[in-house]
């Protein structure tokens, strides 16, 4: 099926419901962050049910019990969008949609069994960290699987800009971990009585500024490794989307720092988080998962900037 065949016999829908997915897959993050930040972890305090004698509160609630049930109801909400994007999969015919569909789907239950363990272990640090990058590679597989609506037939390259692609993709997580052991270690670790991973703060906080340096080097190495190479623009493009986002991110994070760490400022950092894996994905996917093209258009691209 050729490039322009695919996109044409894929029903809007398709498109519209793997937007919906990465939408989702973002929000649940914002909203476990709320959780989080408002101390409400353990507002229902066991799990499958809310309580022991019921799955939903009883009586009159207080506020963490509300929030922290609510983010539990949203989890249908999630399951409703990765169902259809399944089922909108299965309908284009093509194969590897349904695959990664299938991914984005199982990611759900597995992400309630991750929160149900959360909540037995009274929101161990460690479990709390899995369950958000469980998240953040949720949204990595809805990238990819946007990507693939639009290249059903690109290949995998490899070369010294692939590599180099794939060297910032693992810095990247290499933050998004540290991120996590960060908080674990700090004030915002899901209820007020929750344990901390008992780590140093301050040299959590160092390691992890230290990983967004080399991270944010590697973005700005791969915007002039494209550009010398004349490489292809929408990886150019990602990449300097890629550095914004970083900048904007690596910005909350040293304010809030500064700023004893205020909510709100803290819940806009767990979005950049979101957004970084997103983003970080797209670079990568734009870079190694590619059409071959023709010597004759690569040696017609413009470089940096416009400058042949």
């Amino acid at each position: 099926m050729s490039h322009v065949t695919a996109r044409l016999n894929l029903a809007p829908y398709v498109r519209h419901l793997g937007w919906a997915s990465l939408a989702a897959n973002i929000g649940i993050v914002v909203t476990g962050g709320a959780v989080r930040l408002t101390g409400s972890g353990l507002g229902c305090p066991t799990w499958p049910r809310c309580t022991e004698e019921s799955f939903r509160p009883r009586g009159e609630l207080d506020l963490h019990t509300a929030i922290e049930f609510g983010n539990r109801m949203l989890t249908f909400v999630l399951t409703a969008v990765a169902v259809a994007t399944f089922v909108a999969a299965v309908q284009s015919g093509r194969r590897e949609l349904r695959r990664l569909a299938l991914v984005l789907a199982l990611g759900v239950p597995a992400q309630a069994l991750i929160g149900g363990v959360t909540v037995l272990t009274d929101l161990n640090p460690w479990v709390v960290s899995l369950h958000l990058l469980l998240s953040m590679a949720m949204v990595g597989v809805a990238v990819l699987y946007l990507r693939r609506l639009d290249h059903p037939d690109a290949g995998w390259h490899r070369g010294p800009v692939p590599g180099l692609a794939w060297v910032l993709f693992a810095a990247a997580w290499l933050v998004l971990v540290l991120g996590t052991v960060v908080t674990g270690a700090g004030p915002h670790a899901g209820d007020a009585e929750t344990p901390r991973n008992g780590l140093d703060t301050l040299e959590t906080s160092q390691l992890h500024a230290d990983a967004v340096f080399l991270f944010v080097g590697l973005t700005i190495g791969m915007i002039f490794l494209l550009a010398a190479t004349r490489g292809r623009g929408p990886a150019l493009r990602a990449s300097l989307v890629l550095l914004g986002v970083e900048v904007s991110q690596s910005t909350i994070g040293f304010v809030q720092y500064f700023t004893d760490l205020p909510e709100v400022l803290v819940g806009f950092h767990m979005l950049g988080a979101g957004l970084i894996s997103a983003s970080v994905t797209w670079v990568v996917l734009t870079v190694v998962l590619t059409e071959d093209e023709p010597a004759s258009r690569r040696a017609a691209q413009p470089g940096f900037l416009g400058v042949s």
